[in-house]
């Protein structure tokens, strides 16, 4: 599916220089940027839903290590 990303002056140059030093195209690196967000927010999410649920069961111990 194609998409239009609207970048301003500086993201434009920076992400030109960025592709550049790199050897691959402005899209080639916009589209890593792209799946290395989204890994990254998924695996927090998951760590956070793992968090809800845990850290509840460990609350007292948790509070007694902090003193």
């Amino acid at each position: 599916m194609a998409m239009t990303l609207r970048l301003d002056e500086q993201e434009t140059e920076a992400l030109r220089r960025r592709a550049e030093l790199e050897g691959r195209s402005m899209q080639e690196v916009a589209r890593q940027a792209v799946r290395d967000y989204i890994e990254r927010n998924s695996k927090r999410e998951a760590l956070d839903r793992v968090l809800d649920r845990e850290l509840p069961r460990y609350a007292d111990a948790l509070e007694r290590l902090g003193r």
